[in-house]
Formats: structure tokens, sequence, C-alpha cells
């Protein structure tokens, strides 16, 4: 993921896949000119990085020019084309093909053909590296197509976000979900994960998404995802990893405003880490960094039956039980640290001390991200 000015872009193209986009045109166009020699004209600024890869493959005599056309302000292509630098050869009975970066709207084509429409060419045609169809509103034929996209903003191969990301070999999408701060957040049983959850959502506006409480608002609720994991349930099976996902997609998609989420419950295992690293890059984002609270088994003993005393929960009282809580948790998290330690992403944290001083460390974690 790269940043150009105030936004965000993920990978999109490889340099790869651009080169073997560039050879089809390439034989395309020389199979149709034959042994005539073309014209190309490249439409600056955005093309002058395809029109000198395309000419070093072009496997016959050319004559490259260029054109200078202004139509993109930020992210929108305006209406407004401007013919900032013009023709300077004779063109008469010759073949001209346009080399373009991309083509979206078509309104830079508009000018294009204005610009030839008194040159008397002996033919004009269009070649586009890029074509969003979902985009195009014209009627002009496009001849040679090298890949097309979705109409979304893209940049990097000659095509530029105010003026930066040109020089990129390859091609990069805008992230429709700006950066975003999401945690998995882990803590072994007595750790305070709820308390600091609490904390860290109020402090980073965050969303906290606890799994236990997904499943118990769905069954409750009887939504069919809650039915479904019931089921599952009832016959005492586990509840498949992907009914836990849709469950979770669900609450992201509640809250699309959102800075960011905290993860408590999920994952559990790496299928499960990988689903839900599949599930926040269909919303354009990441996992940001796994927050593990560190603390001694012995404290957590103390602390668990001391709140043993008042929670009423039976699993609380019963050393025993703690003891092999503990252990279960460290089974688990020793796989997603590894998981998340292979991204940098994993960070423990000293869970002893006051609240506050906990909250300081995550925090100082948190803010470098």
């Amino acid at each position: 993921m790269i940043k150009l000015h105030d936004k965000y872009f993920k990978p999109f193209i490889s340099a790869a896949e651009i080169d073997k986009a560039i050879d089809k045109l390439v034989t395309e166009i020389a199979n149709d000119v034959g042994d005539e020699i073309p014209v190309f004209v490249g439409i600056l600024n955005g093309s002058f990085m395809l029109t000198s890869d395309f000419v070093k493959k072009y496997p016959k005599p050319c004559e490259v020019q260029f054109i200078k056309l202004a139509s993109y302000e930020g992210l929108k292509s305006s209406d407004d084309i401007q013919r900032l630098i013009g023709l300077t050869q004779d063109l008469t009975d010759r073949t001209v093909i346009i080399l373009e970066d991309i083509i979206d709207t078509g309104k830079t084509l508009a000018e294009v053909h204005r610009i030839f429409e008194h040159e008397n060419v002996k033919a004009l045609k269009i070649a586009t590296l890029f074509y969003k169809p979902e985009a195009y509103k014209k009627d002009f034929k496009l001849h040679y197509i090298g890949i097309e996209i979705p109409d979304k903003f893209i940049v990097g191969y000659g095509l530029d976000y105010d003026n930066l990301g040109r020089d990129l070999p390859e091609v990069y999408q805008i992230k429709e979900t700006q950066h975003m701060t999401n945690l998995v957040l882990f803590g072994p049983p007595g750790a305070g994960k709820g308390t600091q959850a609490e904390f860290l959502k109020e402090k980073y506006n965050l969303v906290h998404i606890s799994t236990g409480d997904v499943f118990r608002f769905n069954i409750k609720n009887e939504t069919a995802l809650g039915m479904l994991a019931k089921s599952y349930i009832d016959k005492g099976e586990l509840v498949p990893d992907q009914v836990t996902i849709d469950m979770l997609n669900a609450e992201v998609e509640k809250n699309t405003d959102a800075n960011g989420f905290i993860f408590d419950g999920f994952p559990r295992t790496n299928a499960q880490a990988k689903a839900l690293d599949e599930l926040m890059d269909t919303k354009d984002s990441e996992i940001s960094a796994m927050v593990a609270l560190e603390v001694d088994d012995e404290v957590l003993v103390k602390r668990l039956l001391k709140r043993g005393e008042t929670s009423g929960r039976a699993d609380d009282a019963d050393e025993s039980i703690i003891r092999n809580r503990i252990k279960e948790y460290y089974n688990k998290t020793a796989i997603l640290k590894d998981y998340y330690s292979a991204q940098n992403k994993y960070f423990g944290v000293d869970g002893v001390g006051s609240i506050e001083d906990i909250t300081v460390r995550l925090s100082s974690v948190i803010d470098k991200l």
C-alpha cells in the first residue's frame, strides 16, 4: 500500500501484467498496419511511459508525435479539456494511431477527434492501455484495448494523483475506505482485555466487535445467521468459520464510517486469521495489528480467584479450571502470534499495573501504527 498526498492506494496491476498488455497491443497493431509506417501520437502527460515502452517493442519503422491535453482535476475528469501542445507535423494521408494511457468517460477522445478533424489523415485509430467500460460515455470506436478495469481511480505507469505517482512501474487502485485502525485484541483470562477495549474504543473512536456478543445478538434476535449458528450449537458442533465471518461482515457493514475496529474473540486459528484478512481486503482495509496483553500466570490466577468471589462464575472459582483456561489461551495465541509476527503486526504489551498505565502502553503501540 502507498500514500500519495492524502489518499491511500493498493496494488492493482503488476509491471509484468502491463508488459503483457503492451505486447498484445503491439502485435495487434503491427499486424493491422503491415508495412506502412504509422504515426503514433501519445497523449501527454499520462501516456509518456506507455508510448516509450510501446515504440521500443514495435517491430517496424514508425514515427512518434505528442499532443498535450489536460482533463483531470484531482480524482475526477473535468469537462474542460485544454489543448496545451498541438500537432507540429503534416499528417495528410498518414495512418495515425493514438496511444492513450487510459480511457474512462471519453471526454479527451472528443477533443482528439476535433484535433484531427481537418488533418486529412488516411485513418485515425485509438489504442488504450487501460479502459473503463462502466465509465465510457462516448460513441467513438476504440480499436485496440490492453486491459479492461473497473471504474475506480488508479495511479502509476504515467497516471498521477495531483502530480504524484507517474513514476511508479506498477498501477495502484485507490482504497475506497481510507486509513483505518483495525486491531485484533488478545489477552489471557483475567488480563483486563474487556476493560481496555472500552478505553481504546472511546479514545480512538473504534467499534468494538466481540464475537461472543455478536453470536448472542444474532441468536437472541433469531437472524438468519443466528439461527444457522444455533443449529450447529444445538447439535454440539462447531460453528463453521464462514458463518462467523458473515456475522462479522454484517457488523462491519453497519459501521462503514468507523475509524476502525477492535476484533475481540476472533480470530482463534490461522484459517480464521486468513479469513479475516480476506474480509478486510473486501473493505479496502486490513488488520493493523494484533495487540496481546501479557500477564504472568500467577497474577492471572490471583485476579480470577478474586473476581470469582463476586462474579458468580464457576470457572473463576476453581484454580485448576483457571489454569487450564490460561493454558488453552497460550496454545491458541502461539499460532496467531506466529501468523501476525510474519506480517510484522504482533505487539505484546505488559498487562500488569494500573488500568491507566496499561492504557498508556497500548496507546503508545497504536499511535505508531
